[in-house]
């Protein structure tokens, strides 16, 4: 749906600012937007030319992380032809196609119904992933962070997607101890140890130069994996070639907490995961969140899900409930996520400067029962509305009275 062009100056007063930064929270606070970005935190602040909105004392908290999703890029997860997050260019699952080149941002819709349903909730900015498939390897290709505003495209670097462990074993000869092989072998390429001709070559020379860009402390490298065995074989590898790493998933992360810590890898965790759902999760627990954190590693939370966006702040919420200090709940949705992945100037925390991606609250927002009664993104106050949101008030409305001839209520009120 079309969203309002130009950002407007507002004051929000009398909030309970949850900053996401040092600050911590702030009661009976005022932030105040000029421009599309917050211009002061404070106290009894000038609205000037201003809106004013009286908070009443609810929450305030920047804009939320979605996760590392496919909003825009998957519009009906069971029709191929609304999907763009996978490569496959192979003849079948033995046919690998390295290609770290592939770029998901290039078929991102800002039209996709998936952004309002997002939004709605709190929803500001999400990770856009490339996933690996059949016909193509384990390193799925390049995505980015994109806001939820409209903006067509991306805000910050790129961020490569790599899938380790057992799910990506069917991708290298059923075997996870040939994942390091082949990771070897690409680096091998990348600095030309391995000749571009050679018949055992993997990449293009645009995958080269991509590949090149995330090694000797580059980019940022998004690592699906979850045994605490092969978070030990990624943290020497990604110290052997010095890659920036992040961990999607991390289920048994807990059991490496300190080398994490050390190797300042932050980690990407779902809290529910909590049943060995495979035996890469043996040991999950839905402490993971708060061990993690307890040993001074950066935690972040990520659900994979699209459609589902909106509950990973009930996934906080739940981290918070088993060990997670509430800030670093918060942060986990807010500033981490932000600061991982290149855009922690912009995003992720209510400080002067950044951008006005903001979300007033009916209650805690770690609480499934409080509401997001308004979001701005860069100043706008985005419409509170999604398909399903308007499929609800369509069927909502008084019943027909045939007597009247009146059409079924599915039928818009213009048509009736």
């Amino acid at each position: 749906m079309p969203v309002s062009a130009f950002a407007q100056d507002l004051l929000i007063r009398n909030a309970t600012v949850h900053t996401a930064t040092a600050r911590g929270t702030l009661q009976n606070t005022d932030v105040l937007v000029r421009n599309g970005r917050i211009a002061a935190v404070g106290s009894a602040l000038a609205a000037g030319t201003a809106q004013v909105i009286d908070a009443q004392g609810k929450s305030l908290t920047p804009a939320l992380f979605g996760g590392i999703t496919e909003i825009g890029i998957d519009e009906v997860s069971g029709e191929d032809a609304t999907t763009d997050s996978s490569l496959a260019l192979g003849q079948n699952a033995k046919d690998m196609v390295v290609r770290p080149e592939f770029d998901v941002t290039l078929a991102y819709n800002p039209d996709s119904v998936l952004l309002p349903v997002a939004r709605v909730e709190g929803i500001g900015f999400t990770l856009l992933g490339a996933g690996s498939a059949a016909g193509g390897s384990i390193i799925g290709g390049q995505g980015a962070v994109m806001r939820l505003d409209g903006s067509p495209d991306p805000t910050g670097p790129r961020v490569l997607f790599v899938q380790l462990g057992s799910d990506g074993a069917g991708l290298t000869g059923s075997s996870r101890a040939a994942q390091w092989m082949l990771l070897d072998q690409l680096i091998d390429e990348v600095r030309g140890r391995i000749p571009q001709d050679s018949h055992m070559a993997l990449l293009t020379p645009a995958g080269r130069s991509t590949l090149a860009r995330y090694l000797g402390g580059g980019g940022r490298v998004i690592v699906s994996v979850n045994r605490a065995a092969d978070i030990r074989q990624l943290l020497r590898w990604s110290q052997r070639h010095d890659v920036r790493i992040a961990i999607a998933g991390g289920a048994e992360a807990w059991k490496l907490a300190p080398e994490l810590a050390a190797a300042r890898v932050p980690v990407f965790v779902n809290p529910l995961t909590n049943l060995p759902s495979d035996f890469d999760q043996i040991n999950a627990t839905l402490e993971n969140a708060a061990r993690l954190r307890a040993a001074n590693v950066t935690v972040g939370f990520t659900l994979g899900d699209s459609h589902q966006a909106r509950k990973l702040r009930q996934l906080a919420g739940n981290a918070v409930a088993n060990g997670l200090p509430w800030e670093d709940g918060l942060a986990g949705l807010t500033r981490v996520p932000a600061e991982a992945l290149g855009v922690g100037d912009r995003l992720g925390s209510i400080a002067p400067g950044k951008l006005a991606d903001l979300v007033l609250w009916s209650g805690d927002p770690l609480e499934l029962g409080s509401l997001a009664q308004q979001v701005w993104l860069g100043g706008r106050a985005m419409p509170m509305r999604s398909r399903q949101t308007e499929l609800r008030d369509r069927y909502l409305r008084e019943a027909p009275s045939a007597e009247a001839g009146d059409l079924p209520r599915a039928y818009p009120a213009s048509v009736r």
